[in-house]
C-alpha cells in the first residue's frame, strides 16, 4: 500500500486506547497477533533464573557463560525485535502494509541505532531510578518515543534521544497514564489467560503507536493527513 494515512486525533489517553482497540481487529490483526507471539517467546531465555550454589563452585563454569549470552541477547539482539514490533504496530494503526519481516528489518538497515538507542534510554532511565525514582520514569515517559523514531524517522540514536523529549514536552502525564492503564489491562489479561493476556499485550502496542503518531501530527515539522471518518477526540 503506497498511500499515506495519519491520524486525526488529539492526544490522549482514552482516544488512544479507543482508536487501537478498534484499528487493530483490523487487516492487521492476524501479523500483529503472530509479532507478539514471536516477540514473546523471544523474550524467553531473559526470563531463565540462574542459581549458584555457594558450595560448589564449578557452577561458575556453567553460569558465568550463560549470564554473559544473557546480557549480551538483552542489549545486542532483542532490541531490534522489540523496535520491530513498536513499528510493526505502528504500521497497522496507519492502515499501511504490515508484513512479520518488519520485525527483523533493523538488523538490516538499523542495527547500530537501534542498540545505541536503546543503550542511551537504559542508561539515562536507570540513573534517573537511582536519584530517587521519580527522575527516572520522567525520563522513561519522555523517552517513551525513541523507538518509533529510530525506525519511523530513520533518526540516529542521540538524534531520536532528542526528539522524544521535544515531542512529549507536555504529553509525558499521558504516557505514564498510559503505562499504568496497561498494567491494570495485562492484569485483565491475565485474569483471561493466555489469549487475553496476548490480546491486552497488543492492545497497548497500538495504543502507544497512536499516541505516538497523534503527537507527530502536532509537530512543526509534520502536515497530517486526516483519515477519513475518524473523529477528533
Amino acid at each position: 500500500m503506497e498511500t499515506e494515512k495519519h491520524y486525526n486525533l488529539i492526544p490522549s489517553v482514552g482516544g488512544s486506547f479507543s482508536y487501537g482497540w478498534r484499528t487493530m481487529f483490523g487487516k492487521p490483526f492476524l501479523v500483529l497477533l503472530l509479532a507478539v507471539v514471536i516477540t514473546g517467546l523471544l523474550r524467553g531465555p531473559l526470563s531463565v533464573n540462574y542459581q549458584v550454589d555457594n558450595a560448589n563452585w564449578m557452577n561458575f563454569v556453567w553460569v558465568m557463560p550463560a549470564a554473559i549470552f544473557g546480557l549480551a541477547y538483552g542489549f545486542l539482539f532483542l532490541p531490534v525485535i522489540t523496535y520491530g514490533e513498536k513499528y510493526l504496530f505502528l504500521k497497522g494503526m496507519r492502515d499501511e502494509e504490515t508484513e512479520i519481516k518488519v520485525l527483523f528489518d533493523g538488523f538490516r538497515s538499523k542495527y547500530l541505532q537501534i542498540v545505541l538507542a536503546n543503550l542511551i534510554v537504559s542508561a539515562l532511565t536507570v540513573i534517573g531510578l537511582v536519584l530517587l525514582i521519580v527522575p527516572g520514569i520522567i525520563v522513561a515517559c519522555r523517552l517513551a518515543f525513541v523507538p518509533y523514531l529510530v525506525m519511523d524517522k530513520d533518526l540516529e540514536a542521540m538524534q531520536a534521544v532528542e526528539k522524544s523529549w521535544h515531542m512529549t514536552r507536555g504529553h509525558g502525564w499521558k504516557v505514564f497514564w498510559m503505562a499504568i492503564v496497561s498494567i491494570f489491562v495485562v492484569i485483565a489479561g491475565l485474569i483471561a489467560f493466555f489469549v487475553g493476556v496476548v490480546i491486552s499485550i497488543m492492545w497497548y502496542h497500538a495504543a502507544f503507536a497512536t499516541l505516538y503518531q497523534s503527537v507527530l501530527n502536532q509537530s512543526d515539522d509534520e502536515n497530517p493527513i486526516p483519515i477519513l471518518g475518524v473523529n477528533e477526540v
